[in-house]
């Protein structure tokens, strides 16, 4: 089998579990920050836990950059560091403000994070770098181009500014959680995670491609369970809480 064709075995069946995925999600809520709770074995430090999570989508995807072959259209060029600004801040920034040490994540979460992110990387930047035949120069100018880099820098904004806003309703050595409010808070409880989504989905637009659409697709299937259950667990846990914010959507859902 060469690799062309397990490519696409690999493709197909990563696009066709999103839905497993996220039925699963919706009934089984991933065990850890709020939503810890014993049985899922045993727990990682939760920096050390993020970090391995999401970092082999970072190393995984500039492995291939510089493996080659070569296809360095600007274009591509741009997708690279738009995707790599993400991962750079995801593994190797954001871990490492997380202001309670207490926090914990069993190790078979990371492990099953650590399996998607690397083939997430793998196919993606497979994609991007080699079977797309690479990108003309021309695609800089297109509007699908542009709008999708303008959504995900947006949507990167929107995922920075919620992360901060989480951060500082904690002192340094606090563990309890608060409401959030201030940015995109004012409409819904997962402001982080709308950010995210509308990144992944610039991105599949800038980028054309079915593995891009395959993990935009995988994004929503991952966050917006999790984004309902983080909106009922506000809705239990603070009586005072804003009765006009949606989950994820602002004013919809």
């Amino acid at each position: 089998m060469n690799e062309i064709v397990l490519y696409r075995i690999l493709l197909f069946i990563f696009l066709g579990s999103a839905a497993a995925a996220c039925a699963a999600i919706f009934f089984v809520t991933v065990p850890y920050g709020r939503h810890s709770r014993p049985g899922w074995g045993p727990l990682l430090q939760g920096r050390w836990g993020w970090f391995l999570m999401e970092s082999p989508s970072l190393f995984v995807f500039l492995l291939f950059f510089i493996l080659g072959p070569f296809n360095r259209s600007p274009a591509a060029v741009i997708l690279c560091l738009l995707w790599s600004a993400h991962y750079v801040q995801r593994s190797l920034v954001y871990p490492f403000l997380i202001r309670s040490r207490r926090r914990s994540v069993p190790l078979s979460i990371v492990g099953m994070a650590f399996a998607f992110t690397s083939l997430n990387g793998y196919l993606n930047a497979r994609w991007l770098f080699r079977f797309s035949g690479g990108l003309p120069s021309s695609w800089l100018g297109d509007a699908r181009f542009i709008a999708g880099a303008v959504l995900f820098i947006v949507g990167f904004a929107v995922n920075i500014h919620s992360d901060a806003l989480l951060r500082r309703l904690r002192a340094p050595g606090e563990s309890s959680y608060k409401i959030p409010r201030g940015g995109l808070f004012r409409y819904v409880s997962c402001a982080n995670y709308t950010g995210e989504i509308v990144e992944w989905f610039g991105w599949a637009l800038a980028a054309w491609s079915l593995p891009a659409l395959a993990f935009a697709v995988w994004t929503v299937a991952n966050l917006a369970p999790r984004a309902r259950s983080h909106h009922r667990w506000y809705r239990r846990t603070f009586p005072d809480y804003p009765q006009e914010r949606k989950a994820l959507i602002p004013f919809l859902a």
